[in-house]
């Protein structure tokens, strides 16, 4: 046997061994409901269109078009050596199923969206069994290029298909920001991930006025599991540090960044099971990542993948950034942008960073530096990418009624906007925006009378220069499709334009904070407090956060 590295392999289950198992006999095979007769991929007990039971393992011709593709150039995986083209294929027999796969059998650079393949096994195995990798090849027999179908909902058909509002009262009216506070940040600073949390939330306490006897409520994410430099601990750690014996705690992954704690932490206050509530998001990427290099914590064992990253890793799609990316290609084939419309959104980071000590990049940045940044997987660069950091951001949300009392005046929650609307799955969402954006955004403006116009700041989640592109385009601030012109130059987004946009450098220049450092920044302009950068006459911003699934956005307001 060789002792050439394996690529990652799949979790095979009872449910996925059709799948899996289909190179056996060279016929790929996805499950298919016997009532509206759409592929079920990945494998559902149930048809997620028309929610019939009743299925079944389905023979396919095995050829289908590139959806989407991205060449990978940066991360590495066991047994899979960059560049390589990852992509999305859309099946002949269900153009609305993708797998995600990689192209082989042809150059990089001759990929293009649209192109005819078809399906060629690779065998892979270990001591837990084979399993065949559905790659995909270029067809010799058909090289007419497919046009990419639209998505089933329209970007501009989204606000028609909000949900009524089930009550004529709101929960936002119900709480406040009374108090924000972060803790020391940088790169690779080697303290312990708790004592940066701790940092944060005493700022924060002290910010408000208020002590930790005050507090009764914590809520946090990713929460205590999450491993890779991406939790202090969550709630158990915190607590057993602090004591503060809280009336209510939340704390977990599946919800959209900080920003979910931070909604959660409202609805706490609104409902009367707390009073005071600390939300708090520590990263540490920056540190880990290094003490991993150098051996002084092992290596992360890598078994077999599963759940939707078993989808997805086996071929090499690592990341994120995978996904998005490939996103951005059919944005750019179908809008016209380019990567120097993602430039302008780079280069707005790195200037408002400058004026802000606290941010890890700082120097000039040209559209030229842009531009020759090194490749991470196309179209996005360097620059392209947030910045690992360590840092703990904490921010105090509170009862409306205890505003009098506070320390600082109150920021007030206009909105929020939560409702999931798109495929949760990456590979089966939206084609040409991040998913998981327009539906929270036409959400959010069903539970305000403010308009985009109305909004002075807008602090967008940008784990890559495309997540703030999708939410300009998403949230109204330019028509969908628009955002080439909308971005030229850069003036539209700068602090003296009509959206000024993350006015602390962002993700991409001050750090990644994972959505809890836009919200700080939206409260501290709010609140005149910015210094240099500050915006005059801030009074109403909007904060998004997540990245893909899921998302949501919140609108803040002076009081």
């Amino acid at each position: 046997m060789s002792d050439a590295p394996r690529p990652v392999l799949p979790l095979v289950t009872p449910e996925t061994e059709s799948f899996w198992t289909s190179g056996k006999d060279g016929v790929l095979r996805v499950a298919q409901c016997d009532s509206c007769e759409a592929l079920i991929h990945p494998p559902k007990p149930i048809c997620p269109r028309c929610r019939s039971w009743e299925q079944h393992v389905q023979e396919l011709s095995g050829t289908g078009f590139v959806f989407g593709y991205t060449v990978n150039e940066r991360f590495a995986l066991p047994g899979i050596t960059p560049p390589y083209v990852i992509a999305e294929v859309a099946l002949d027999e269900d153009p609305r199923t993708r797998l995600t796969t990689r192209i082989t059998g042809c150059e990089p650079g001759d990929v293009q969206l649209g192109m005819p393949v078809e399906v060629v096994f690779d065998q892979q195995g270990d001591d837990s069994g084979d399993v065949w990798f559905p790659l995909f090849r270029p067809r010799t027999d058909d090289t007419a290029i497919r046009e990419i179908p639209d998505d089933e909902i329209a970007p501009q058909d989204y606000p028609g298909r909000v949900r009524a509002r089930a009550t004529s009262t709101k929960f936002e009216d119900k709480a406040i920001i009374s108090g924000v506070g972060a803790s020391q940040i940088g790169r690779r600073l080697g303290r312990s991930p708790l004592a940066l949390a701790v940092e944060a939330c005493e700022r924060a306490v002290a910010d408000a006025g208020l002590t930790f006897d005050d507090i009764d409520g914590l809520s946090t994410y990713p929460g205590g599991t999450a491993d890779g430099g991406y939790s202090e601990g969550g709630v158990t750690a915190l607590e057993s540090a602090l004591r503060i014996n809280p009336t209510w705690y939340n704390g977990g992954g599946e919800t959209f960044g900080p920003g979910g704690s931070v909604i959660a932490a409202m609805m706490a206050v609104a409902t009367g099971l707390a009073r005071h509530v600390l939300c708090f998001r520590t990263v540490w990427q920056a540190t880990s990542d290094d003490w991993v290099k150098q051996g002084r914590v092992p290596r992360p064992t890598m078994g077999r993948a599963s759940g939707l990253m078993g989808w997805s890793m086996p071929f090499g799609a690592m990341s994120a950034a995978h996904t998005l990316a490939q996103t951005a290609h059919r944005h750019f084939h179908k809008y016209g942008t380019t990567k120097e419309t993602l430039g302008w959104i780079a280069l707005n980071q790195r200037a408002n960073a400058a004026l802000n000590p606290e941010a890890i990049y700082r120097d000039p940045l040209t559209m030229d530096e842009y531009l020759a940044a090194r490749t991470i997987t196309t179209p996005f660069g360097l620059l392209d990418c947030d910045v690992p950091c360590d840092a703990s951001v904490a921010v105090i949300v509170s009862a409306a009624d205890t505003a009098p009392d506070l320390a600082r005046k109150p920021i007030r929650v206009e909105a929020v906007g939560t409702q999931i609307m798109e495929p949760l799955p990456w590979d089966q969402s939206t084609s040409t925006h991040e998913p998981q954006v327009l539906g929270p955004a036409s959400h959010l403006w069903t539970r305000t009378d403010l308009t985009p116009a109305d909004v002075d700041i807008a602090q967008l989640y940008d784990g890559f220069s495309f997540n703030c592109l999708s939410w300009i385009e998403a949230l109204g601030f330019c028509g969908i499709g628009e955002a080439k012109d909308f971005l030229d130059g850069g003036h539209n987004i700068a602090r003296d334009g009509v959206l000024p946009l993350n006015t602390h450098g962002g993700q991409l220049s001050h750090g990644r904070t994972h959505g809890m450092g836009l919200l700080r920044e939206a409260i501290v302009q709010l609140r005149g407090d910015a210094g240099e950068r500050q915006v005059s006459g801030a009074k109403v911003g909007v904060v998004s956060s997540g990245g893909l699934t899921p998302s949501g956005v919140i609108l803040l307001r002076a009081e």
